[in-house]
């Protein structure tokens, strides 16, 4: 079972950029797809930013253009790099690996990392 832990969260100046982390253990993150969700005081989780085990990424609307989604297999660890924030982007984050090469569905939550973003 793959046990992810996320971190690189915090506060930033709209127009900042941070990068999330979330180191697998357990199993490798590459052997399915993976990617990231985000969720905002008061309002439901949403999804961010997919990455397939062939390297396909996939982003929400919201975020295109701004994020980027990567994967180093030799160390475990999948991204999120993000640039040009903006405070609507302030949610806490969450990372997930799927149950196939493409679909997050099922699978597995890291605990979350909070990123704040200031006007």
């Amino acid at each position: 079972q793959v046990q992810l832990v996320e971190s690189g969260g915090g506060l930033v100046q709209a127009g900042g950029s941070l990068r999330l982390s979330c180191a697998a253990s357990g199993s490798l993150i590459r052997n399915n797809a993976a990617g990231w969700y985000r969720q905002a005081p008061g309002k439901q989780r949403e999804w961010v930013a997919t990455i397939s085990t062939g390297g396909s990424t996939y982003y929400a609307d919201s975020v295109k253009g701004r994020f980027t989604i990567s994967r180093d297999n030799a160390k475990n660890t999948m991204y999120l790099e993000m640039k040009s924030l903006k405070s609507e982007d302030t949610a806490v984050y969450y990372c997930k690996r799927g149950s196939t090469g493409t679909s997050l569905a099922s699978g597995v939550w890291g605990q979350g990392t909070q990123v704040t973003v200031s006007p």
